[in-house]
């Protein structure tokens, strides 16, 4: 039996096809992953799906009904988590489940669903004070309220860490009835095996649909199965890295950290954090929502000035000299960033003259990011239009025009596609072969691989520092994902 027929579904935005001629059908009562990467078009499958969109041409059926012309009939059995946080921040934890049981007309009895989440102890905190994964848990909370017919979520787990993202499925898992059908979109492939079965979106059409373990049962395998799928992944020599010149440097450490710290009030968001990255390696600082990666990453670049300790970019004091320190350094945010309103070249302009590259050497400079990145026929596009790949691929232009010998990446490869991902990588490890010092943060554990050393921070400490096969051993596990659930929950015995 199925909860969701559709038969040639399309639906486009101006010239922007997000779905196009789409058939699928989602069988009841199995949790069906959707799995693509931003603007493959889930998020606009599943609005079509849930009524908030009507699409240009097609089909569709869910619960029986048609979604367009029976939304207020079918929202009343589907729970819907929305990927943008749709809670009210200025709520506490438990006005919002209070909110949510008016809206769909339910005793306020969520004490199993507090328990289950571990939310209990936080119930009065405000949403908007709470971690990401805090966050994701609480907005399933209220999708899961009332034991909905089919639960909707898009992309509950994108931008939290792995041990939240079992958490996450573990509570769909164990809080639905054996009826319920599910349909979880990500852009986590490794999230694949988690689901009774895969469907793989790419440009607004399914290139896999059937149980994932059919196609690999290996995550890697998966990996490359769909990147085939979807084309293929030729490596070629980075152009980012062809002509970058990078100064010689006599340093044992070009980035050092040294007893950071950072309080708020009785709380250390930091602690202790000391470390040296040599120059030309890639430092990975891994660790939970809320660990304090962020908080570390803004201290080193001078945008948050620690409680204690201080830390030195090629030599220079943070504290003492933070303009020449920053000039040594490329930031590519965990966030985009850049502005909105001006175009890609325009953003370009803005980050070469604020890297201090002269007047005479802008254009050309420009130019030739534009020629790197292939930018020709986007460079007169505003940025907030841009899909989000080529909004990360803008945020790496605009980090290394000005050719810094050390980058800050703060989860560069969040949301993009899988060919995407092995792109920029591919450029990350041949500015890392120039002499570029790098300092990463990814929820992406396979990505972890590519780190020379890795710094696992968990309650704004450092818990283990190593190579990632040095790590592996001492959790004794086969892979980053593994060993990282490992080590977070022996230190939280410790």
């Amino acid at each position: 039996m199925q909860t969701v027929k559709i038969l040639n579904l399309t639906k486009s935005f101006g010239k922007i096809r997000a779905v196009d001629s789409l058939s699928l059908d989602i069988e009841k009562g199995k949790i069906t992953g959707l799995i693509g990467a931003d603007g493959s078009g889930k998020t606009t499958l599943i609005r079509l799906i849930t009524g908030l969109l009507i699409p240009d041409s097609g089909e569709i059926t869910v619960l029986g009904l048609n979604p367009a012309a029976q939304k207020e009939e079918l929202s009343t059995k589907i729970g819907y988590m929305p990927q943008k946080f749709g809670l009210y921040e200025d709520l506490s934890i438990e006005e919002n489940l209070q909110l949510y049981a008016d809206l769909k007309k339910l005793p306020y009895e969520f004490d199993e669903l507090l328990e289950f989440t571990k939310l209990m102890p936080f119930k009065t905190r405000l949403a908007g004070a709470l971690s990401g994964g805090m966050k994701q848990k609480l907005g399933l909370a209220c999708a899961l309220m009332g034991s909905p017919d089919f639960l909707v979520l898009d992309e509950p787990s994108v931008g939290v860490d792995p041990i939240s993202r079992h958490d996450l499925m573990e509570m769909v898992r164990k809080l639905i009835t054996p009826d319920t059908t599910v349909l979880w979109s990500t852009a986590y492939l490794d999230e694949a095996h988690s689901f009774d079965t895969a469907v793989v979106l790419d440009k607004g059409k399914v290139i896999y649909n059937g149980n994932p373990d059919d196609l690999a049962r290996d995550t890697k395998e998966f990996e490359e199965k769909v990147i085939d799928l979807m084309g293929g992944y030729k490596k070629e020599p980075s152009k980012v890295a062809q002509n970058y010149l990078v100064p010689d440097s006599e340093l044992s450490c070009t980035v050092e950290a040294d007893n950071l710290e950072k309080k708020y009030g009785n709380f250390y968001a930091v602690k202790n954090n000391s470390f040296c990255i040599q120059r030309g390696e890639i430092f990975g600082l891994l660790g939970p929502n809320g660990a304090g990666k962020s908080t570390s990453f803004k201290m080193m670049c001078g945008l948050a000035k620690p409680t204690g300790g201080t830390a030195r970019i090629m030599g220079i004091d943070i504290l003492e000299n933070p303009s020449k320190a920053r000039s040594n350094l490329g930031y590519m945010a965990q966030k985009f960033s850049l502005y909105g309103n001006l175009t890609l070249r325009q953003n370009l302009e803005f980050f070469a003259s604020v890297y201090g590259i002269n007047f005479l050497n802008k254009d050309k400079r420009v130019d030739e990011i534009i020629d790197i990145f292939n930018f020709h026929d986007i460079q007169d596009m505003k940025s907030q239009d841009l899909p989000l790949g080529f909004k990360q691929r803008l945020s790496l232009a605009c980090a290394v025009i000005h050719n810094p010998p050390i980058l800050f990446l703060d989860e560069p490869t969040s949301g993009v596609d899988v060919i995407a991902r092995r792109e920029f990588w591919n450029h990350i490890t041949s500015l890392a072969k120039l002499g570029v010092t790098i300092l990463v943060t990814t929820h992406f554990m396979d990505e972890a691989e590519y780190c020379d050393r890795i710094s696992l921070f968990y309650h704004g400490e450092t818990i283990a520092v190593g190579t990632p096969q040095e790590l592996k051993d001492r959790a004794h596990a086969y892979n980053m994902e593994d060993t990282f659930i490992t080590l977070i929950k022996e230190s939280e015995k410790e």
